[in-house]
């Protein structure tokens, strides 16, 4: 299940793919270039979109979501993918949508941005 949104990635515009089926959030290197990028000490490897990935470095990042900011931990990968013929520059996995209370709504394809609107969350 996933929902289609454009986003800001470190400053630029980005097709995202909302998709509570994938764990981890992926974003397209090109959108990274002044990002600093860490390489993990021991790689592994996803499956996405129908590849495989051997996953070797991590990054955070600042987004905006509807003029929203959040950050978080993603994999740059070289391309995302394509959902219904459009290039995704983004996809934006379950821990990064728990972690700001994202919550999709399938029936509608829109997004409650309640946690990033009030921002203020428990933690313990």
């Amino acid at each position: 299940m996933g929902i289609l949104k454009e986003i800001e990635i470190e400053g630029k515009k980005a097709k995202t793919l909302f998709d509570t089926g994938s764990m981890h959030t992926y974003v397209s290197s090109r959108l990274l270039e002044s990002v600093p990028i860490r390489t993990l000490s021991e790689s592994y490897k996803i499956a996405l979109g129908g590849r495989k990935i051997e996953v070797k470095e991590y990054c955070s990042v600042e987004g905006r979501i509807e003029g929203l900011v959040f950050h978080t931990e993603v994999i740059p990968i070289d391309e995302v993918g394509k959902v219904d013929g459009k290039v995704i520059d983004v996809l934006i996995g379950a821990l990064t949508m728990e972690e700001w209370e994202i919550i999709p709504n399938p029936k509608d394809g829109t997004l409650d941005l309640s946690g990033l609107k009030r921002r203020e969350f428990t933690e313990f």
